[in-house]
């Protein structure tokens, strides 16, 4: 299977007092490249999902698309504008895997067990869970269902990544959240700080 990898940072940051919350240090290393050094070796190609000016990443050398929703629509307009991004530029991958960029510990084998949790219920699209509660930001999506996302975000004005999920077969594929839930997820100051504490055993 390959798969574009969608690097979500296209939010407003507000519970971390505004600005790219992905550029943000952690350990003296940004949000952002952790994700990269995570995801990349599990995908095909990268894309990175924000609005504003994309200069601000152009050290990352990664291509930048905007959301054609306007307005910060939330994470089903950044997967829109990833699935856009693929049928332009990768036609030969099938599937976008979508990862919050404030996640420094998320899974190195995502992409593998996504992709498994597919194969194995015959699903159309899969998210991640961990500790009871499921990670629907964390998603592989198959671009056939462009069209139909689509009108869900501009026509239907759906925002809740469950509510379009739930219109069609998930898989949700359960992930463990010890010795640190791979999904931890840095929206707060002081989630920084709790984040340093776990560099010292981060789920491999």
């Amino acid at each position: 299977m390959k798969v574009v990898g969608l690097l979500l940072a296209g939010g407003q940051s507000r519970r971390m007092g505004g600005g790219d919350k992905a550029l943000r240090l952690l350990d003296g290393i940004s949000l952002l490249d952790r994700v990269i050094e995570r995801l990349c070796p599990q995908v095909n190609a990268l894309v990175l999902n924000a609005n504003g000016d994309p200069s601000r990443f152009a050290r990352f050398n990664l291509p930048v698309a905007s959301d054609s929703v306007p307005g910060f629509a939330g994470p089903l307009a950044g997967v829109l504008a990833g699935l856009d991004w693929a049928v332009s530029h990768r036609s030969d991958c099938p599937y976008v895997v979508s990862v919050a960029t404030d996640a420094p510990f998320l899974p190195t084998d995502l992409v593998a067990r996504l992709a498994q949790g597919l194969d194995e219920t015959g699903a159309d699209l899969a998210c991640a869970a961990s500790g009871g509660r499921s990670h629907p930001v964390f998603g592989l999506w198959p671009v056939r269902l462009r069209d139909d996302l689509r009108q869900a975000v501009v026509d239907q004005a759906i925002r809740k990544v469950d509510l379009w999920t739930a219109r069609h077969k998930l898989a949700t594929v359960p992930f463990a959240d010890q010795p640190v839930d791979p999904f931890f997820n840095v929206n707060r100051p002081e989630d920084l700080e709790n984040a340093v504490a776990s560099l010292k055993s981060p789920p491999g």
